[in-house]
């Protein structure tokens, strides 16, 4: 197990640290090393293919004590459940406010010391036609780094292989945290969205 980090957000104990650890040692899963220690961050996984890459995902950050919220709409909140999920770590999201989806995670950031949040821009386990940008609108905004997470099926490891602080070209980024990707095994490689199976046809092409 790795240290838990100084500055990013943390929560659990040495408990929930060890069962979180179990649950990926039975399905045969590890953690290849602590992300970039930030206090502040935009967290973004993939490749998104099945709900089981949010269940090892959500085990790996137990394990790093990584106190990281997830964006749920605010009306979710109503009732005895908003205080579990605030537990949890969820935000709440208002899709009626005048402030957009963006504007509203970036006030949050800039109201907290520490704060994480968990993204998939690939929004869909089903071939998305092309990646969600808001999760680097929210990091330019913020000021706040794009920390990569990817899920490897072949390797049965969560990785933090790339920090990108979003500069002003949008596109450039992108391929720079695509490439973070290449090679990194999915559950169901059919249902990889279309930026990541560009890759992957193209790397089997260089293959044959």
């Amino acid at each position: 197990m790795f240290p838990p980090a100084t500055r990013l957000p943390q929560r659990g104990n040495a408990l929930s640290r060890f069962l979180a650890s179990m649950l990926l040692r039975a399905f045969g899963w590890r953690v290849a090393g602590p992300p970039p220690d930030v206090p502040k961050a935009v967290i973004i996984g993939g490749p998104h293919t099945s709900n089981w890459d949010g269940v090892f995902t959500l085990a790996a950050m137990v394990v790093l004590h990584l106190d990281a919220r997830v964006m749920i709409k605010d009306s979710a909140f109503r009732g005895p459940l908003g205080s579990l999920l605030r537990w949890l770590g969820a935000m709440p999201i208002d899709r009626n406010s005048a402030k957009d989806v963006v504007q509203q995670t970036v006030d949050q950031f800039v109201g907290n010391d520490r704060m994480v949040i968990i993204v998939a821009p690939e929004g869909t386990r089903d071939g998305a036609s092309q990646w969600k940008s808001g999760f680097w609108r929210i990091a330019k905004a913020a000021s706040v780094p794009i920390i990569v997470a990817t899920a490897d099926y072949r390797k049965k490891e969560i990785a933090f292989p790339a920090l990108v602080m979003p500069g002003d070209d949008m596109a450039a980024d992108m391929a720079t945290i695509l490439e973070s990707y290449r090679g990194v095994e999915p559950r169901h490689p059919a249902r990889l969205s279309a930026p990541l199976a560009a890759m992957r046809r193209e790397q089997e092409g260089r293959n044959v």
